[in-house]
């Protein structure tokens, strides 16, 4: 990978981590709001993962992907699910 593409791709997670903790702050209960999306994301992973050996789709755990699914929650999980079909990975 280029150094212009990892200098590009690293921008873009910091604007998305900077408006995550924006949306969270504007809660009244950041942490709260932080954990539950955690959860939520998590078991969303998980779900994918176990309907992965009926529909043939799955996403591998790593660190990018459990922070990813921590941090934004479900729309974390869609957002890789659409980008391992877009680059059939």
């Amino acid at each position: 990978m280029s150094l212009w593409l990892q200098i590009l791709l690293w921008v873009i997670a910091a604007v998305i981590a900077v408006a995550v903790m924006v949306a969270l702050f504007k809660t009244k209960r950041p942490v709260r709001s932080l954990v539950g999306s955690g959860a939520q994301g998590i078991c969303a992973l998980a779900a994918v993962n176990i309907a992965g050996a009926f529909t043939g789709v799955s996403i591998g755990l790593n660190l990018f992907t459990g922070v990813g699914c921590i941090v934004l929650g479900i729309p974390g999980v869609v957002a890789m699910l659409v980008l391992k079909l877009i680059m059939n990975m």
